[in-house]
């Protein structure tokens, strides 16, 4: 199906001289002479580089339909991610490009979301919040909870993030996978 260019709206995804774009925003444009225009942004869903285009008002755009796939992580070897497709259980293949940053927040098991053009994996979405134990970090001193600091742990998922000082090793922490950033500690 293609988009007459005044039907687009952002979050459309849309495909423009080959590739998938997703509309990041849109400005319709009217000017006091000549034809009218839309000026838009749009995101690369390949390689994520923003992009800005023109459009004229009769121009058309084809549509990309994107499936999303629910993913099991298993294990990763020489360069690719290796999921489980939660459907039919058959063994997904993912590149590091694909990933991305988001490998130093994969863990056993964890559930990604993954979005698919024609049988290409786009690229993939951890949930916002992950719960990871901290593996190694120095220990806390008592009194350190009133203080504001922070200091270096390792998660379970081998990378390093920074914590309060009250954190110690083996506590369950809640992790922002968006940001990278400490949110709290989670009850054991």
């Amino acid at each position: 199906m293609a988009y007459s260019i005044n039907e687009i709206k952002n979050g459309y995804t849309v495909l423009v001289e080959g590739d998938v774009f997703m509309i990041v925003d849109f400005q319709h444009v009217k000017p006091g002479k000549g034809a009218a225009f839309v000026r838009t942004k749009l995101k690369n869903l390949r390689n994520n580089n923003i992009q800005e285009m023109t459009f004229r008002g009769e121009e058309k755009i084809e549509e990309a339909y994107i499936e999303e796939k629910k993913l099991q992580y298993q294990y990763a070897s020489s360069g690719m991610f290796h999921f489980m497709d939660q459907e039919n259980y058959e063994d997904v293949s993912i590149s590091e490009d694909s990933i991305a940053d988001k490998a130093k927040f994969l863990k056993d098991n964890i559930e990604v979301t993954a979005y698919y053009y024609k049988d290409e994996v786009l690229f993939v979405n951890l949930p916002n919040f992950v719960e990871y134990k901290i593996t190694s970090t120095e220990p806390g001193i008592k009194g350190d909870t009133a203080k504001s600091g922070t200091k270096p742990a390792t998660i379970d998922s081998g990378t390093q993030i920074n914590v309060p000082l009250f954190v110690n090793e083996g506590d369950v922490i809640k992790v922002d996978t968006r940001t990278g950033g400490y949110v709290e500690r989670v009850a054991q």
